[in-house]
């Protein structure tokens, strides 16, 4: 994925929504009206809304390879996404200096190494199990950045769900597959980093719309090597247009709304509901069934990611 993705570190899905949804109405006064109740929890059904968005998507991108292949996919995602961005932000190209276009391009090749690294994962494993690997990065960052040694106890727990994931080695999922998928999360930690930077130096949405220029135009080529002529088919263009609204478009501008309302701890705590989701999306669309032993490592990888992101945001204690 996003992206407003800069503002959330990884988080754990399964037990996040009543977490957060205890957080809000905690926070306001025990005699509150229903309209006040509904605008507590609009925040919440935004950010459900973005992941169920982002990860829809993807399985659409699945249906997407065999026309188009991973390459084209991608190439399509991104360049019907900038295309819109470009329309919708109108950024403007002057008055930048070079460290913020440095920003910027660096921001553009973390996306387009992400979208391209986890689309051909995408290819060869399971959405659920492929999200599941990729959000490692994320919570490889959190980790290191927070200088807390409870963290390990929570990268341990992720390393234990890897360890169940590949039924003792990551051979069994597909090697090449599962190395795409942590490359692409290794991609999303840097994403993550230039987007809060790219974020800083940009008003509003500018800088991302500019960044996904920079990630199309990177793609267009190994797009146009793998798919040529198929990318102009007007079916395939059309389910690319999709991908890109349903895994771009629509949760960039959902989480975006979301956070303007809701605590910055809440929305990384409930990002993390997205390896949940992926492999909701990828039974329903692509009947990508899951094992119980599959389905104890995702829940695995989500504890520990929403035990950092608590202990991250949580009061440090003195002494």
């Amino acid at each position: 994925m996003n992206d407003q993705r800069s503002a959330a570190e990884p988080a754990a899905a399964a037990v996040a929504l009543p977490e957060a949804v205890t957080a809000l109405e905690g926070a306001a006064p025990a005699g509150r009206t229903g309209a006040e109740r509904r605008a507590a929890l609009t925040p919440i059904v935004l950010v459900v809304a973005g992941g169920l968005s982002v990860q829809f998507g993807s399985a659409v991108a699945a249906l997407l390879m065999p026309k188009a292949g991973a390459l084209g996919v991608v190439t399509l995602r991104l360049a019907a996404a900038a295309l819109i961005l470009l329309v919708i932000c109108r950024p403007k190209l002057r008055g930048h200096s070079r460290a913020d276009w440095g920003t910027v391009l660096a921001f553009g090749v973390a996306m387009g190494g992400m979208n391209t690294l986890f689309y051909q994962a995408l290819d060869r494993i399971p959405l659920g199990i492929a999200v599941t690997l990729e959000v490692l990065g994320p919570l490889a960052l959190s980790v290191f950045a927070s200088r807390r040694l409870i963290n390990l106890v929570w990268a341990g727990l992720a390393l234990a769900g890897v360890v169940l994931l590949g039924g003792g080695g990551l051979d069994r999922l597909d090697p090449v597959g599962a190395a795409y998928a942590l490359g692409a999360g290794a991609m999303w930690a840097a994403y993550i980093v230039f987007s809060a930077r790219t974020g800083r130096r940009f008003p509003q949405a500018d800088g991302l719309a500019l960044a996904m220029v920079v990630a199309a135009v990177l793609s267009l080529p190994l797009g146009i090597i793998e798919s040529g002529a198929k990318l102009t088919v007007p079916s395939t263009l059309a389910l690319g247009a999709a991908v890109a609204l349903l895994s771009s478009v629509l949760p960039y501008t959902l989480e975006l709304m979301a956070l303007r309302r809701l605590p910055a701890p809440t929305f990384a705590v409930m990002m993390s509901l997205e390896p949940a989701i992926a492999a909701g999306a990828g039974f329903l669309i692509l009947g990508q069934a899951l094992s119980t032993t599959d389905a104890l490592a995702i829940a695995l990888v989500i504890g520990a990611s929403v035990g950092a992101v608590r202990s991250r945001t949580g009061p440090r204690r003195e002494g």
